[in-house]
Parts: C-alpha cells; sequence; structure tokens
C-alpha cells in the first residue's frame, strides 16, 4: 500500500513539475496579493489585521492550488488509475501531494509578508509551526471537497460552495491559534488545546476522505 501510495505522489510532483506555467501562477497570484496590500496599507498593519490578512490569503491560495487536484484528472485517466490503485491508496497520495504543495504555498506566503508588511510576530517560531499546521488543515478539507466536485460534472465552484462552511470554523480556530505567536497572554495550557482541536479536525477529515471516497470512487 505505502508503495502505491508513494508512487501516486511521485506521479502528481512529476505532473506538476511538468506543468510549471500552473506552479509560477500561484506564486504570481501570492506575490501579487501581497504587494497589492503593500500598496494599500499606508502603515504596517497592526498584529491583528496582519494575522486576519495571513489566514484569509491562505484560504484563497488553498482554493486556488488545490482545485485542480481532482478536476484535472480525464476520465480515462481516472478508469486507469481505477484498475492499479485503490481508492484509500488513491485519496492519501492526493492529501499528500497537496500538503506539501500547500505547505510550500504557506511558507512562501509568509516570506512575502514578512518582506512587504513587516513583521509583528513575536515567537517567529511557533508562528511558523502554526501556519504548518494550518496549511496542512486547509488542504486535506479542499482536497475532499475537490474529490466531490469533480463528480459533480467537473464544477469548481462547488469547491468553495462545500468547503467554506467546513473551513470557517477552522480558520477562525487558527487565527485565534496563532495570536499566541503576538504575545498575546493566553491561560495555560490553552494554546495546546487549540492546537489537539486543530489537529482533531485534520485526523477527522482524513477518516471522512478514507471512509467517502470509495463511494465516489464507484460512481
Amino acid at each position: 500500500m505505502i508503495k502505491k501510495v508513494l508512487a501516486l505522489l511521485k506521479k502528481d510532483l512529476l505532473l506538476e513539475l511538468r506543468q510549471q506555467h500552473t506552479f509560477y501562477g500561484i506564486l504570481l497570484y501570492i506575490a501579487a496579493t501581497v504587494y497589492v496590500l503593500h500598496l494599500s496599507l499606508p502603515d504596517s498593519p497592526d498584529a491583528n489585521v496582519w494575522n486576519s490578512l495571513f489566514w484569509v490569503i491562505q484560504l484563497f491560495v488553498c482554493v486556488n492550488t488545490v482545485a485542480k487536484s481532482f478536476l484535472q484528472e480525464s476520465k480515462g485517466r481516472m478508469l486507469y488509475f481505477y484498475s492499479i490503485a485503490s481508492p484509500v491508496e488513491f485519496i492519501l497520495a492526493k492529501l499528500l501531494f497537496n500538503i506539501i504543495l500547500m505547505l510550500f504555498m504557506s511558507l512562501v506566503s509568509l516570506l512575502l509578508f514578512y518582506v512587504f508588511l513587516d513583521n509583528p510576530v513575536s515567537n517567529m517560531g511557533l508562528f511558523i509551526g502554526i501556519v504548518l499546521l494550518g496549511g496542512t488543515g486547509i488542504s486535506l478539507v479542499f482536497t475532499l471537497m475537490s474529490a466531490i466536485a469533480a463528480k459533480a460534472q467537473q464544477n469548481a465552484a462547488l469547491i468553495a460552495i462545500l468547503g467554506f462552511p467546513v473551513i470557517l470554523p477552522q480558520l477562525l480556530l487558527l487565527m485565534r491559534l496563532s495570536k499566541a505567536a503576538f504575545a498575546e497572554v493566553f491561560r495555560e495550557g490553552a494554546v495546546l488545546q487549540l492546537a489537539g482541536l486543530v489537529a482533531g479536525l485534520d485526523v477527522l477529515v482524513i477518516m471522512m476522505a478514507v471512509i467517502l471516497f470509495p463511494y465516489l470512487w464507484k460512481d
């Protein structure tokens, strides 16, 4: 199983390297968005605004990054995958690929925020950890939504429609959790509780994907 998952993951990575225009397009989108924020904000934003802007941009970056995960797969290619891999192996490979891609985009976004919008973060190590945790969670949700939308006549708009109610609580949790990196005082153990809750949501989404995707696979 692990070998098949890694082989499917390698396939997605090679396709991404061959289709570099898509990858660079997303990077350009991130850079342009952050630069427009830099031009539109006369002064350096305070910590709350900086934090909110960062996570909102991560949401839109993930939609643009993960949306093509299943929508780019043709029916013929999906039939081929159906004959060589199980649905669990296929969805796990997709989840891993999108996690890797989203984590890279999140770190790029953080670097651009640091360059163009200063750095109000007091504990950068903690914030990077929260960014990695949050990027993983957001990519998991939209990967599952992409799989559902791909079966609904390739309608990419369904990804945002289905994903918004699911991602909103997680996004609010991440905004609250990341405030710990801005020197906001939390009661003892609150940071670990919030981080555990976000990690629990990530595990729940993975379990949902493993349980529900085989039914989409058969369709």
